[in-house]
């Protein structure tokens, strides 16, 4: 099988080295580019597993950048950013980013992101038609799950969104307002769990069988790894 190749769109030369280094120390193939305005026509180009995009380019905004990305291709994206407000967080998934890094960040820690985010698209990939449980459609703004769309509101398809991405994690009330909502401190902790009981509702009218969405008691709650 040939490596997986992770583009690396960055302006800093030292920070492409060194993520590129240690990606590559785990296996997998890179690209870089210095700006954003190479990166429609090399997706056009050649195959790309997932990218790396810096949200503060010189020539052009990273999220506006994911913005065109998203209207053509469906490859997973991994936000850098050097801004630790929440908003831009919330921006970026909502855009169709799959995961975000904020600056300075460990090489090893957004590795290990990469490969999470990998092990989640080839599952799709492995498994065409069915078998993966739950597949976000960034384009769209949709998600399937055992291959019929949900009719989901704004917040429900960000929480499920970020439970996708992260299958496993256990967040706390406060991690998925702070994630999600765009004005974490207007809301309250009950309205995280009202959406998640719509949530698994919605899940259970497919598969009134399983329930993805782990409550750890006086913790939080997480996706299951197994789906």
């Amino acid at each position: 099988m040939s490596k997986p190749t992770i583009l690396i769109v960055d302006d800093e030369p030292a920070i492409r080295d060194n993520i590129r280094f240690v990606l590559e120390s785990e296996g997998l193939a890179t690209l870089q580019l210095a700006t954003g305005g190479g990166v429609l026509s090399m997706l056009a180009e050649r195959a790309v597993d997932l990218i790396v995009l810096d949200v503060g380019l010189p020539d052009v905004s990273g999220f506006d950048l994911l913005k065109e990305i998203r209207k053509q291709h469906s490859t997973p994206v991994i936000m850098l950013t050097a801004r630790n407000a929440e908003l831009d967080r919330v921006l970026g998934l909502e855009i169709g980013a799959d995961d975000y890094v904020v600056k300075p960040f460990s090489p090893r820690e957004l590795t290990a992101r990469v490969k999470a985010v990998l092990r989640r698209v080839q599952g799709v990939a492995e498994q065409p038609g069915s078998a993966r449980a739950l597949v976000v459609v960034h384009e769209k703004r949709q998600i399937r799950y055992f291959g019929q769309a949900l009719t989901l509101s704004k917040y429900e398809y960000e929480i499920l969104s970020y439970f996708i991405a992260r299958p496993g994690q256990v967040f706390t009330r406060e991690q998925l307002m702070n994630g999600v909502w765009e004005q974490p401190e207007q809301s309250l902790d009950r309205t995280v769990d009202a959406h998640i009981k719509n949530l698994r509702t919605k899940l259970r009218a497919v598969r009134p069988d399983l329930d993805p969405i782990v409550t750890h008691r006086g913790s939080g709650y997480s996706l299951r790894e197994d789906l």
